[in-house]
């Protein structure tokens, strides 16, 4: 075989992957928004928490006929998984922007954020959210807060998001950290030079490189934040995880549920990287960095 041949050949079984890989996103995306839409009473089909087909006619044996009869309240799960995860991560990027700066170019300020990052990358997450949820009874304060979105978030959840923003503020600020001082120095000097403030530079001049380079960091904590979710379990949120061991403790179908489960986490995380991966190339810089075709 030429090596024509079988740089081909290598193409096409990367598309055959690719396409497989597609078909399987759209199906599995596709069945989660319709679960949604008939939850949310947005369709005129279905019953919120019955699936479309009995499993019973599907010919499974028992276990996966739970499973499958379960995928209603599994994409419930999915969805608080989901909320959890983007509002967690979106707001503790606003404040893990300020902590990196102040961290690298603050004076005493600089001590405040460190011993913020410390403190909270060096405990438990599981601890934290006992202590915000059990310590500080903190539910209290969520009571009669909007949704977000169409399913009522009760108290509990809105804890769970406190404290995976604060833990996520944590670690994007490390990895934005890291960014800021991969920019040449002289950068900011010579926008000093020409008349900025040294915020101004930092503002115009630096940060759009720096969140740039923090993207690869940002799909590590996305992919993190997925799968920690499950912790929120422990403080009464029913997330995706909560909802299979439910399931699973009423009718000892452990395997099936759990490899359903797993499959649905693989999906999300899988989703996620295949964004974050799709943004930073259309941020990219020719000419800098590692990503390909830039």
């Amino acid at each position: 075989m030429s090596t024509t041949e079988a740089t081909r050949n290598r193409f096409d079984d990367v598309s055959v992957g690719s396409g497989i890989l597609v078909a399987a996103g759209v199906v599995f995306w596709g069945y989660l928004v319709l679960r949604w839409l008939i939850q949310w009473g947005w369709l005129p089909i279905g019953e919120p928490g019955e699936p479309l087909v009995d499993p019973a006619s599907l010919g499974l044996t028992e276990g996966w006929a739970v499973a499958a009869g379960a995928l209603p309240s599994l994409a419930e799960g999915a969805y608080i998984t989901i909320v959890i995860t983007v509002v967690s991560m979106a707001l503790g990027l606003v404040i893990a922007v300020p902590l990196a700066v102040t961290r690298v170019y603050g004076r005493g300020s600089k001590y405040v954020s460190l011993g913020f990052t410390e403190l909270i990358r060096g405990t438990p997450l599981i601890a934290q959210l006992y202590v915000l949820y059990y310590g500080l009874n903190m539910s209290q304060y969520f009571r009669g807060v909007a949704s977000l979105g169409p399913i009522q978030l009760d108290p509990a959840l809105w804890v769970a998001i406190v404290g995976f923003t604060i833990s996520s503020a944590a670690y994007q600020a490390e990895y934005i950290r890291a960014a800021i001082e991969s920019v040449d120095p002289n950068q900011l000097t010579a926008a000093r030079s020409v008349g900025l403030t040294q915020r101004q530079g930092i503002r115009h001049v630096v940060l759009p490189q720096t969140l740039r380079y923090g993207i690869p960091g940002w799909t590590n904590e996305l992919v993190y934040l997925i799968k920690y979710s499950s912790l929120a379990t422990f403080i009464t949120v029913t997330e995706l995880f909560q909802e299979a061991d439910a399931i699973a403790s009423d009718t000892f179908r452990y395997t099936a549920m759990f490899t359903v489960v797993a499959i649905m986490y693989i999906g999300l995380v899988l989703t996620a990287t295949k964004l974050m991966s799709y943004y930073e190339r259309s941020v990219a810089i020719p000419g800098l960095g590692q990503v390909e075709g830039r």
